[in-house]
């Protein structure tokens, strides 16, 4: 135990950093306590702890104790001085469960007055809590594992009554797309454990790989835990393994790998959830043990892309159920827990309808078609799991095709509409949507973060999210048992990156978790954050530093003839600096101080200062040319993507590599063509047009772009012509514009045609589906 401790929690004795004064340090009525509690009193004065301190734990686990005096022993060089009894001599902590005068079992009140400290939890999980709130609420001089020479801690007096919101309070990690070591996972316990979360959703087999041995079906890890290596590859372009070639990456936890890390998350109060995926997301299984599948296979673990989700689990054949009770015993022998989570996600149906046992079944169970197929799966399922006590968990998918079987939980990544629907019906649910909730998605504009699945979820909109929707009536809340964040990893292959994408987000999450809805303010979560990223370093954490990261907003000005800059960060930064020339910002670049105004191309790059350091910068292009600002009619108009309307194609703000910045016009399936009104006949030498390829969005450049110009808005003379090559599959998102140049033509009005390549190619996981055309601006020189 001991060798954990100096691991865990090492910054949470750190206020903040040695320039932060113990005036500007955030107050207990501040809430410095992240997440906020839910009624804290500032007291007056201080109480110091010092080597003659005694610890007075009455009737609470012996790991809350060493785990207090290891965090102690880590940051201020001494150990305190236990003792037995009740005593209240000066210079006490005392730590005890009191189930009559706190109640829950995660709650606890923390009394701090000058001569001692009191932690009472309403169980063993609420005193665990009420130390981590002490660990909060220590201010050091020294920086923690630099002990001072006169080593004490001080602690603000106060009085703080808390409990969770929520029963459930989770956090997923997906190992299966990659795998990651027992080590990290222990870390990734202590950072849920760190942030009061109290289960740990873990997605142990998918498609890409299966992580969990089993003893009756060695195949599993043998085949299923392993995959060709095309880690130097996009993960939505890496083709299947080809014939003889060696299965070299992956990994697998053995059980007893298992039992220890449940033994970890246990000690910290965290429950493991193992998810199982079926019916779908199972090729990693049936790669292993194809007889199981509908068409027998063979098949191989592929080694990225997860569309199309065709293989599946065949529900026709009893043997398929066998297996899958037998898996799911050894997992319960393994997993203590109440609930084991079943997927039952993106299930596609396909080999179901083709297969005979699986349409017998149909008729013999007198189901009307495949969902009624999938719900009997998942009923039968959860009979099974019912004889050994426990209770499955879903995704919203398992609602589709009849009634869940009493007892089940769904948990709601579709939004909010399974949660509802699942609670109305008398359901618990557990909420996920992935608007608020999927931390793999960026954090920061796409072109200042590492590559990840797409999306922008912001530390804002996650601190937005709230668990209980407003549709629900008062009767049905009771049902919600919580929320959970998500950490997807097809594109997360190493632990500093799944750091990343969890800090400080990972906080967010929490208030929204722990806090009473009414406490919850985000100018007040923002004042924590650098305290909170302070602990992250001290522990050793690749936290994000993403809410630094600058907002462009640039606007055009029609009358004027400009356009209009302003520059943010989600949460303060010392300063920020800014070029427009293209330069690099520095520490000695001009500083902003206001909204200002561009009249001639630029490429502005903004980045926050942070203690001194410049961070990543942000970049935006203006684009000044002769058509800007002028009139144009679109012959299709976009109605999905619709950038402010046809004024957006001549406004000079270039578009990003973010389809869904506000500044591109999607097309789908249609060719663009449109016409602009110069005002005035002019001369005219060269046309210009921009266009995003974002392969993995079904964006596709056009096949050919064609220009041509009128005198008088009918007849209309070409001037030039490109054909652009095919995409191909390796391909990432760039934007780039097609232009021509010509001898000086006069013309009033000029006409675009961008022919789309219609559907997706052959290679493409949409393949057939509409491809899209996203066009920026309409260029005149």
């Amino acid at each position: 135990m001991q060798e954990h401790l100096t691991a865990i929690f090492l910054a949470s004795l750190l206020i903040a950093p040695s320039s932060l004064t113990a005036r500007e340090a955030p107050s207990v009525d501040g809430f410095g306590i992240t997440p906020r509690p839910a009624h804290a009193e500032r007291g007056t004065g201080e109480c110091t702890i010092t080597q003659r301190t005694s610890l007075r734990p009455r009737g609470v686990d012996p790991f809350i104790v060493a785990f207090l005096q290891g965090r102690v022993r880590a940051s201020a060089g001494f150990a305190l001085r236990e003792a037995g009894g009740t005593g209240r001599e000066r210079r006490s902590i005392r730590i005890a469960v009191d189930s009559s005068s706190v109640r829950g079992a995660e709650s606890y009140r923390l009394e701090v007055d000058t001569d001692r400290v009191m932690i009472t939890g309403g169980g063993e999980a609420g005193a665990f809590y009420g130390v981590q709130a002490l660990l909060q609420l220590v201010s050091l001089s020294p920086l923690a594992g630099r002990p001072s020479p006169h080593p004490h801690l001080t602690i603000p007096c106060c009085r703080i009554e808390d409990a969770p919101r929520f029963r459930w309070r989770g956090m997923h990690l997906d190992v299966s797309r990659h795998f990651f070591s027992v080590g990290f996972i222990r870390t990734y316990i202590d950072m849920l454990a760190m942030h009061r979360l109290n289960v740990f959703h873990w997605h142990l087999t998918d498609d890409q790989g299966w992580r969990i041995e089993i003893k009756k079906y060695p195949e599993l890890t043998r085949t299923g835990a392993w995959r060709v290596d095309r880690e130097g590859r996009d993960w939505s372009d890496r083709p299947p393994a080809a014939t003889g070639e060696e299965a070299t990456y992956g990994g697998y936890y053995t059980q007893e790998e298992i039992r220890e890390i449940v033994r970890y998350a246990a000690e910290r109060y965290v429950t493991i959830v193992p998810e199982i995926e079926m019916p779908a997301h199972a090729l990693a299984a049936l790669a292993s043990y194809p007889a199981y599948s509908c068409s027998g296979g063979p098949f191989t673990v592929p080694p990225g892309s997860y569309w199309p989700i065709s293989t599946i689990f065949c529900a026709g054949n009893d043997s398929t159920f066998a297996f899958l009770d037998d898996v799911l015993s050894e997992v319960m022998d393994l997993f203590p827990g109440r609930y084991i989570h079943i997927g039952g996600d993106e299930a596609d149906k396909g080999e179901w309808r083709k297969c005979p046992k699986c349409q017998t079944r149909i008729g013999t169970e007198g189901l009307t078609d495949e969902s009624g197929l999938q719900s009997y799966f998942i009923r039968r399922i959860a009979s099974f799991v019912s004889t050994r006590g426990r209770r499955i968990i879903g995704w919203d998918e398992i609602l589709e095709g009849g009634g869940l079987p009493p007892g089940a939980a769904v948990m709601s990544w579709r939004g909010e509409e399974g949660g509802i629907e699942a609670a109305v019906k008398g359901h618990d649910v557990v909420m996920t949507p992935g608007a608020y909730t999927y931390l793999s998605e960026n954090q920061g504009p796409e072109a200042t973060e590492p590559q990840a699945g797409g999306g922008y979820l912001p530390l804002s909109k996650v601190y937005a999210f709230e668990p209980v929707p407003d549709t629900l009536k008062r009767e049905e809340w009771d049902h919600v048992l919580g929320a959970e964040g998500c950490l997807w990893t097809e594109y997360i292959a190493t632990p500093s990156r799944a750091e990343y994408m969890l800090l400080p987000r990972l906080a967010a999450l929490a208030e929204a978790f722990w806090s009473p809805r009414e406490k919850r303010n985000w100018d007040d979560f923002v004042r924590r954050v650098p305290r909170l990223l302070e602990r992250y370093d001290a522990e050793g954490y690749a936290a994000a530093r993403s809410a630094y990261g600058v907002r462009i907003s640039s606007g055009s000005d029609r009358q004027s003839g400009g356009v209009r800059v302003s520059l943010s960060t989600e949460i303060p930064a010392d300063s920020i600096v800014y070029t427009t020339d293209g330069s690099e910002p520095t520490a000695l670049s001009r500083l902003y101080a206001a909204p200002f105004t561009l009249r001639t191309s630029a490429s502005v790059k903004a980045a926050a200062v942070v203690r001194g350091a410049v961070l990543t910068p942000a970049v935006d292009t203006i684009l000044f040319h002769r058509g800007m600002f002028k009139n144009v009619s679109v012959t299709y108009p976009a109605t999905r993507y619709t950038a402010g309307g046809p004024p957006s194609l001549t406004d000079g703000l270039i578009g990003s590599l973010e389809h869904d910045d506000g500044r591109w016009q999607g097309y789908e399936g249609v060719d663009f063509e449109a016409v602009m009104d110069l005002a005035e006949t002019t001369d005219v030498s060269g046309l210009g047009i921009r266009f995003l390829e974002k392969i993995s969005s079904w964006i596709f450049f056009p096949s050919r772009v064609t220009f041509a110009v009128s005198a008088d808005g009918n007849d209309f003379a070409p001037v030039g012509s490109i054909d652009i090559p095919a995409a191909v599959a390796s391909e990432g998102p760039r934007a780039r514009e097609w232009d021509c140049a010509f001898p000086v033509r006069k013309a009033r009005y000029v006409r675009f045609n961008a022919r789309t390549i219609g559907t997706c190619p052959a290679w493409h996981p949409g393949a057939g589906g509409k491809a899209w055309l996203f066009v920026d601006e309409l260029i005149v020189r």
